[in-house]
């Protein structure tokens, strides 16, 4: 019988963790604080790491340490050491891209499961297969994949061996994420975690003898962001995900908010499950499937699932969608009235949902605001300021208050 997939929520942070745990993922990956593919992100020393595996572990949920980096000649001295004192904090598994950085694993930390990063670029059952002997427990593979490659894949490698494959978030215009733009015109290398993402800019071609004269890849005034790929969002295809079998379900986004990771998490958390319970009878709910665009993202396609996408790049800005802000986070109910703590300036009277783990997000109309001081005010304009407001619904503690944002 077909394991239930587990779904896998990106951590930039301590706080990301608190969130992802609350809204349902089954494991986290998250870097450390060398070779790491995100270097823009705060990462976690060997305490920090410690107490997320400990955090972690007590609510059944593992913990990934990517590691996937190419690493260099002069970084190689440091890996056994770094190894090492990763796996003693009580990591689950190593991301890893680099076939030294495997075999290092092996010798030094042989009992800590082998994740191959989708930085390795698998793309057929032949290489899976033989990272499996090799001592991989689970590859990632290649965005550029189809659902019939990856079922290809499964049926062609042996049944331990986990398959995991990303379902949301941002995609590279480049294979697997190996891109040189941002190296060659920054020096920023996107193969050691620090890309500048140059394909999200806006382009103009320039003729040789004519300087200044800026000529448009399209005709239109704002130019062209001919290398920016749409976000990848699966959550409609969950039945397809599921038998394609398909191990993980990955969520791009260690550099992303807490609530992306709480809002997305939860949606595919749901999703999942509902499909699980009954999958003859299965159909996503509208509201599911508007989650995901209830946080920041760019227009969305999904990818390579269904062979070569017709609408992968979006051209006409590089930026997001935002069509919400978080204002509060709830610290607690009691007797008919919400603790919290404000993030973004609102006012009694505004109409805000809740969202809280493992439900529908409910709508409220803000009736009053309380300081902590117990008095009224009008809004809630202070970052942080902790203050009080009517509900007559119970949230628990770490539930998202968002309010549609204002047009501009």
């Amino acid at each position: 019988m077909q394991q239930k997939p587990e779904i896998l929520a990106p951590v930039g942070d301590f706080e990301r963790l608190g969130f992802a745990l609350d809204f349902g993922a089954d494991a986290v990956y998250l870097g450390g604080t060398a070779f790491g593919m995100r270097a823009g992100s705060a990462n976690f020393d060997f305490d920090t790491l410690k107490t997320t595996c400990q955090l972690a572990h007590q609510r059944g949920v593992k913990v990934y340490l990517t590691c996937n980096t190419l690493p260099t000649n002069e970084e190689i001295a440091q890996l056994p050491e770094y190894l090492k004192n990763s796996a003693a904090c009580g990591i689950d598994a190593l991301i890893v891209a680099d076939v030294g950085v495997l075999m290092e694993a092996k010798r030094v930390v042989p009992d800590t499961e082998i994740h191959i990063s989708t930085q390795t670029g698998v793309v057929n059952y032949l290489t899976a297969r033989e990272l499996y002997h090799m001592g991989a427990k689970r590859v990632v593979l290649a965005r550029e994949l189809s659902f019939e490659d990856i079922r290809c894949i499964r049926d062609n490698t042996p049944p331990e061996l986990d398959i995991e494959c990303f379902v949301h978030g941002a995609m590279c215009m480049s294979f697997s994420g190996r891109c040189l733009l941002s190296n060659y015109l920054l020096g920023r290398d996107a193969n050691r975690g620090q890309c500048a993402q140059p394909c999200r800019w806006n382009y103009y071609l320039m003729e040789e003898k004519r300087p200044g004269l800026y000529l448009p890849i399209e005709e239109h005034p704002e130019g062209s962001y001919i290398l920016n790929a749409k976000d990848l969002c699966m959550i409609q295809h969950m039945d397809k995900l599921v038998k394609a079998g398909i191990t993980s379900f990955k969520i791009e986004g260690r550099a992303k908010s807490f609530y992306y990771v709480a809002v997305v998490t939860n949606a595919y958390r749901q999703a999942l499950d509902l499909y699980w319970k009954d999958p003859e009878h299965y159909q996503l709910p509208d509201w599911l499937e508007e989650e995901t665009r209830k946080v920041s993202h760019r227009q969305y396609s999904t990818g390579f699932y269904f062979g070569r996408p017709e609408q992968g790049q979006f051209y006409e800005n590089g930026g997001y969608v935002r069509e919400w802000d978080v204002v509060a986070i709830v610290d607690g109910w009691k007797d008919g009235v919400l603790s919290c703590t404000q993030r973004n300036k609102f006012s009694a009277g505004d109409q805000v949902e809740i969202l809280a783990p493992g439900r529908k997000p409910v709508p409220l109309t803000v009736a009053s605001i309380t300081d902590a001081e117990g008095v009224v005010q009008p809004s809630a304009n202070h970052a942080m300021m902790k203050f009080t407001m009517p509900s007559p619904v119970d949230f628990p503690k770490g539930s998202i208050v968002r309010k549609a944002a204002e047009e501009k």
